[in-house]
């Protein structure tokens, strides 16, 4: 079992704190705020979207007939969720002191990979947005994907067998902190067409016996021909509640946006 983790997990020492990296991260439009009191599974889920009735070609070799603006406007925003949610800085400290790690294990290498390059679809974001919460230094990072829906469906098999195939390992990072990461299944709002949560935890002890824990939530949806996925980080515990509430304002808001388009086919 993971260490003990004390009531306030300490700040990351010196030579693991990382200065912060800029990032290119896109902004979406602004949208009124929402309590985050969903529910770990939301009641009903979102229908299929049937596909138009037109024979129009896809715009886009990945079948995204969004535009790149419509894009855009699926992204979730600050506003969404509220306080203490604001733009993001850059990129955490923690990314490269706790997440940039390497483990023996080949699959649980990929997953490793995948969620400090931010590719979980398994190719970079179309678009993407990272907000910052202020008080616990968490950081939540959302994007729009770009790949077909076959390939999104096989990378959220793949998601789904980490519980199993990565439960638990151990993996070093650059400054030989020795991680036990923990990898288990999480529930999601039941929206969209397909898909899937995970909690991801990185517990290591540095050499002056300071403890850390990084906690992950994961989450990748399909919605139609469109997909989201996006992370939700910080050192101590993760509270679930933001993670909830952006998986259900992402799936509604990304079906209402390919609902408008195909209004207008």
């Amino acid at each position: 079992m993971s260490p003990a983790i004390p009531p306030r997990v300490p700040r990351l020492p010196r030579a693991v704190a990382l200065p912060l990296l800029a990032t290119g991260l896109l902004l979406g439009g602004g949208c009124a705020a929402l309590q985050l009191n969903h529910p770990a599974s939301a009641p009903h889920p979102l229908p299929t979207l049937d596909r138009p009735a037109s024979a129009q070609a896809p715009r886009r070799a990945d079948g995204s007939t969004l535009s790149d603006e419509q894009a855009q406007a699926a992204l979730i925003t600050q506003t969404d969720l509220g306080a203490p949610w604001t733009a993001t800085r850059g990129a955490a400290t923690w990314r490269d002191g706790l997440l940039k790690s390497r483990t023996a294990t080949g699959e649980c290498q990929r997953l490793l990979d995948a969620l400090y390059m931010d590719e979980l679809l398994g190719a970079p974001a179309r678009v993407a947005v990272g907000l910052d919460d202020a008080d616990t230094e968490a950081q939540l990072r959302f994007q729009i994907g770009a790949r077909r829906p076959a390939d999104v469906d096989a990378a959220l098999a793949w998601l789904a067998e980490m519980p199993v195939r990565c439960a638990r390992f151990t993996a070093a990072t650059q400054l030989g902190l020795l991680e036990d990461v923990q990898v288990r299944d999480a529930p999601l709002p039941e929206v969209g067409d397909a898909r899937q949560g995970l909690r991801v935890t990185c517990a290591a002890t540095g050499s002056d016996g300071q403890r850390f824990l990084l906690t992950m939530d994961v989450a990748a949806v399909r919605v139609g021909e469109d997909a989201f996925a996006l992370t939700n980080a910080g050192l101590g515990d993760v509270p679930n509640e933001a993670t909830q509430a952006a998986v259900q304002i992402g799936a509604l808001r990304l079906a209402d946006i390919r609902r408008q388009e195909r209004a207008e086919v």
